[in-house]
């Protein structure tokens, strides 16, 4: 099984893994998230994910940040080898496909990880919704 490490920019990473812990209580226990403040340079923020990687007791590790080229990517940039994967971009259908497939090994976690994320963002649905709900 891979553990998951989600860094972010705060508060997003705690929002995510919210999101995990109401939707998948059980599975949401191997998520470790990172909330980077305006005031953590990329080095704390490495030091800080070695930290939780660690902590995990997971021989490898999917690290999910928000946005390529901000500080949470770059800093987790540095860490990604051969037990420790990186996909910017992430998104809750993201989050949700790596929770459920948590137990393949890393690199196919990666692709099903990458595919949930794209997967979730839809332009032009095909099917009708129906209206929004009113916020008066």
């Amino acid at each position: 099984m891979s553990g998951l490490l989600v860094i972010a920019h705060a508060p997003l990473a705690s929002a995510l893994k919210q999101v995990a812990e109401h939707t998948f209580p059980h599975c949401a226990l191997q998520l470790r998230v990172l909330d980077v403040t305006p005031e953590m340079g990329a080095d704390e923020v490495e030091a800080q994910a070695r930290a939780l990687i660690a902590a995990s007791g997971h021989a490898q590790t999917l690290v999910l940040t928000d946005v390529f080229g901000a500080t949470p990517s770059n800093a987790t940039l540095r860490l990604q080898g051969e037990q420790v994967r990186v996909l910017s971009g992430v998104n809750v259908p993201m989050l949700w496909r790596s929770l459920c497939y948590a137990n393949e090994g890393l690199d196919a976690l990666l692709q099903r990880a990458s595919q949930g994320g794209a997967l979730g963002i839809v332009s032009e649905p095909s099917a009708p919704h129906p209206p929004a709900a009113s916020c008066s």
